[in-house]
């Protein structure tokens, strides 16, 4: 487990400085006296603690629970606690990583939304996928769903915990 966790993190750093344009000199505000909220590092057992979090904090019916992991810059990684299918979504301008910490699922991913609604500027959901491909996924497994890409978890076997951080900009797949 240590030694997954610590590739998720290591994946996750290179993404991230790997996207990330050259810094430009920009004049830096005064000190302020609260801490960075930046957050680097995660424990094993600090992840099972934000389990046990995201469960308790799930209200009834919600498929879904985020709870914030790692950030760095503008990129955030989050723990999600799905208890039960939520709606598919497809977002327009980001890539989404997926590591799946615990649990299963069918992950379908391309095809077409169903009872497509937009979310925000550049995010869409619906109920459902028309089509696409359909894949297995269980504890250990890596996903780079590129962006503008629909993806849904259904079903979900018991409870799914995964990790995911979006990838601002453009990703095209070597196949």
């Amino acid at each position: 487990m240590r030694i997954i966790t610590g590739l998720a993190l290591i994946l996750t750093a290179a993404i991230a400085l790997a996207k990330q344009p050259a810094p430009k000199p920009v004049p830096q505000p005064a000190p302020q006296s609260s801490p960075n909220p930046t957050n680097l590092f995660m424990s094993a057992s600090q992840i099972s603690d934000l389990i046990g979090k995201a469960k308790s904090d799930r209200k009834p019916n919600q498929p879904n629970v985020l709870e914030p992991i790692l950030e760095l810059g503008g990129y955030d990684g989050h723990l999600e606690y799905r208890a039960s299918v939520g709606n598919a979504a497809q977002h327009e301008t980001e890539a989404e990583l997926f590591y799946v910490i615990d649990g299963s699922a069918t992950l379908t991913t391309g095809g077409k939304l169903v009872n497509e609604k937009r979310t925000d500027a550049a995010n869409l959901n619906g109920s459902a996928i028309e089509g696409g491909t359909k894949r297995n996924i269980a504890k250990g497994d890596w996903i780079l769903v590129p962006q503008n890409t629909p993806h849904w978890f259904s079903p979900i076997n018991g409870v799914l915990v995964l990790y995911s951080m979006h990838v601002p900009g453009e990703f095209t797949p070597k196949h």
